[in-house]
């Protein structure tokens, strides 16, 4: 590891970690790193106001780890920015803190970008578990696409092909493809694609980050690939995180992604994607406020609930305080 400070030669990778209340995943994640990379790197984890002492046992059992601690949850673009703004690595790689690095995953990506120089941001492969492949990576998220998706028309993939493509339904993740965006539990980015693209954008508190950062790497030049060459575990943490404040994470999920159709598809995208997460609501509403009646099931409260939090946010304005 590369200690900041110093006058050594920049690591290869800076990796960067934003933490919030997932301490005992995040000691697994970063002995996982410290245990399977050979490549000189430098750990960065900023942590966005945990209250489960995350930031002192980094700082107490990893004190080579470059430590940002803030006094509120800046969000996972801000806090990653935090990072990348003082990364000194050749190479910045974005690591959820619910991952698991696996037989040398960094080094095997690391050497397999610097054979692809027209590859922008790459994505190992993640496995939920032994044999299993998670889906990840996905097609832009324009308002057609997010239709699609909020409208649960990709049941439908199987006679109409076209229907599966927001989540390529149909690729099983064990080849190298050519992506619109690559997850962001795992995106590895050169430094030359960095100083040109820029940081994330810090609209985005949560989700559509990455789809953002991609697609302007893609139109600054460069292609995002899925590369299978590598493999990490991810365990779920990061949905075991926002799902401490669900109500609050599925509005905002909404939210970014309305954020993310207004910049890049301009007023009417947005306005029709609005329209479609309304009726989305009040169609779910409906339907599992009628199965409440018949049957008062817990799954089926929460999701009464979280339409009810999706029609306040879009006609009112008003964001769940959890």
């Amino acid at each position: 590891m590369a200690l900041p400070g110093t006058d050594a030669p920049p690591p290869k990778v800076s990796i960067i970690i934003v933490n919030w209340n997932t301490r005992a995943l995040l000691q697994d994640c970063l002995r996982s790193i410290i245990a399977e990379t050979r490549s000189s790197y430098e750990i960065i984890v900023v942590d966005n106001a945990s209250s489960d002492g995350s930031a002192r046992i980094v700082a107490e059992e990893f004190p080579d780890v470059v430590l940002l601690a803030n006094s509120e949850n800046r969000g996972f673009a801000a806090a990653n920015n935090q990072g990348l703004q003082v990364a000194r690595g050749e190479n910045v790689l974005l690591l959820n803190p619910d991952t698991i690095v696996l037989d040398g995953a960094v080094d095997t990506m690391l050497d397999w970008l610097s054979r692809h120089p027209d590859v922008g941001c790459v994505g190992c492969q993640v496995l939920e578990g032994p044999g299993i492949i998670q889906r990840t990576c996905f097609a832009d998220p324009n308002a057609i696409n997010l239709a699609i998706v909020e409208l649960g028309l990709m049941k439908l993939a199987r006679w109409i092909p076209a229907l599966g493509h927001p989540w390529y339904v149909g690729w099983n993740r064990k080849t190298e493809r050519v992506v619109d965006v690559v997850s962001g539990m795992f995106m590895l980015v050169p430094r030359a694609v960095l100083e040109k693209v820029g940081r994330l954008d810090e609209a985005f508190f949560i989700y559509a980050e990455e789809a953002d950062w991609c697609r302007r790497i893609r139109r600054a030049g460069w292609i995002c690939v899925f590369a299978p060459v590598a493999q990490i575990v991810h365990l779920d943490g990061g949905s075991k995180s926002t799902a401490q404040i669900r109500s609050r994470m599925y509005v905002q999920m909404q939210k970014s992604h309305l954020i993310y159709v207004r910049k890049h598809g301009g007023a009417l995208p947005h306005f029709a994607a609005r329209t479609m997460f309304v009726a989305s609501a009040l169609l779910r509403g409906f339907v599992f406020g009628t199965l409440l009646v018949v049957k008062p099931d817990p799954t089926v409260r929460a999701r009464v609930r979280l339409s009810a939090a999706a029609l306040r946010f879009h006609l009112a304005g008003q964001e769940p305080a959890s």
